[in-house]
């Protein structure tokens, strides 16, 4: 599959649905525009890979919606350089747009069909994490924490401690927290024991398992 000027016009189109749901931030919509989406997916969903919808994918898992993608990174607020932990590498279209926002990505998944593939995909589009693990998002990656921010792709029962402990002091955790509909969520870290929370209304997420690699 090739990334062409109709598929370009598609993502222009794309960002505008966006900008009408309420996405503002800027660097966020110029990676959604950049980013050829329709590579991340099967080939026989390439016609519906700028409809702002979630799609499947290996291992029973799904590329999120474009608008969940753009809300989650636009909470995130990310800056040049900053430590960026994600939890659920998935297809990669959101590690991809954390990228573009010239983050430093550390990425985790625990689905080794997902991983083997995703891995495989990165090395051919040149899109390079700082770190791409298999395993147990619900554990982090300690050692190369604090964070700056921590973006869980994936519906988490309770937010796991281990996230909370892993982030600076000013960093940003944005995480879907419930099991059947999920409250998109942002913890920004106050001091080291004093969170602010925020919740910005339900979406739906995969779960996120833990222990089950």
């Amino acid at each position: 599959m090739r990334d062409t000027l109709k598929h370009r016009g598609m993502r222009n189109k794309l960002a505008e649905v966006l900008v009408a749901k309420g996405i503002s931030d800027k660097n966020v919509l110029e990676a959604i525009r950049t980013i050829p989406r329709h590579l991340f997916m099967d080939s026989s969903f390439e016609g519906h890979a700028y409809q702002d919808k979630a799609f499947p994918i290996a291992a029973d898992q799904t590329i999120s919606q474009p608008y969940t993608v753009a809300f989650q990174s636009q909470l995130l607020e990310v800056k040049p350089d900053q430590n960026i932990l994600e939890i659920g590498t998935g297809s990669g279209y959101q590690t991809a747009v954390l990228m573009l926002l010239r983050a430093k990505v550390y990425t985790i998944e625990r689905q080794l069909e997902l991983f083997k593939k995703t891995k495989i995909f990165f090395r051919k589009m040149g899109y390079r994490p700082k770190k791409m693990i298999f395993g147990d998002g619900y554990k982090g990656l300690p050692e190369q924490a604090p964070y700056d921010g921590i973006i869980v792709t994936a519906g988490a029962p309770e937010v796991p401690r281990a996230l909370m402990s892993q982030l600076k002091i000013g960093g940003r955790l944005v995480i879907p927290v419930g099991t059947d509909d999920q409250i998109m969520t942002l913890f920004i870290r106050k001091s080291e024991k004093e969170f602010e929370k925020k919740e910005f209304g339900s979406f739906r997420f995969v779960p996120l398992l833990e222990n089950k690699n």
